[in-house]
């Protein structure tokens, strides 16, 4: 009778034991699951002022998409030895603010939209004279564009300027734009005496 008290007595202890385990797991669960929702949230990354964006997951990683796609293009000499060529001086449209330089790859303009290849890096001249990329910008010819719907990336409609041909649409993946992601115009960037007429 002894022993089998003992063994009884056994039992009940691995028995706390294991429910002891079992409420220790669940809870460190708890809180892997949480850690793994918070990082769910912010797949995309976070760069201040521009991730998040505001417009939600898929746009943030079509954010992250160009700027993995463009970050090569840092210098304008790395834009140019893959095609894309300034053609313009530095566009702005006061009080509204300024664009930069454009430097386009005519190669790319058709009808097709692509993030890891825009048809047009956007640079601002720092007081120093280096080059830094803002942004990009796609574009469409309005001649080639046959639809009566516009053309879209990132769930935005490109906008229509009959005047230059194109439709066009900005996106300020580098530098954060106070007037939107996607507005034409940037209040800070300045063109300090090195302006073009306005472009778009």
């Amino acid at each position: 009778m002894p022993k089998t008290k003992t063994i009884f007595e056994r039992m009940k202890t691995m028995t706390r034991c294991r429910v002891r385990i079992a409420g220790v797991l669940a809870i460190l669960c708890v809180f892997v699951c949480a850690a793994k929702s918070q990082t769910g949230s912010t797949v995309a990354g976070q760069v201040p002022g521009i991730v998040p964006s505001g417009f939600g997951d898929a746009i943030d990683r079509d954010i992250m998409t160009i700027r993995d796609a463009t970050a090569k293009f840092k210098s304008p000499d790395a834009a140019e030895a893959a095609g894309y060529k300034r053609d313009n001086n530095c566009v702005q449209h006061q009080p509204a603010g300024a664009m930069g330089y454009h430097f386009q790859n005519n190669d790319l303009l058709d009808t097709t939209l692509d993030l890891e290849h825009p048809e047009v890096l956007v640079y601002e001249k720092m007081p120093n004279g280096a080059f830094q990329l803002n942004g990009v910008e796609f574009l469409v010819p309005i001649s080639a564009w046959k639809s009566s719907e516009p053309p879209r990336i990132m769930g935005q409609a490109l906008i229509k300027v009959d005047s230059i041909g194109l439709w066009f649409l900005h996106v300020w993946t580098w530098k954060p734009d106070p007037s939107g992601l996607f507005a034409p115009w940037n209040p800070d960037v300045k063109c300090d005496g090195d302006a073009a007429p306005m472009h778009h």
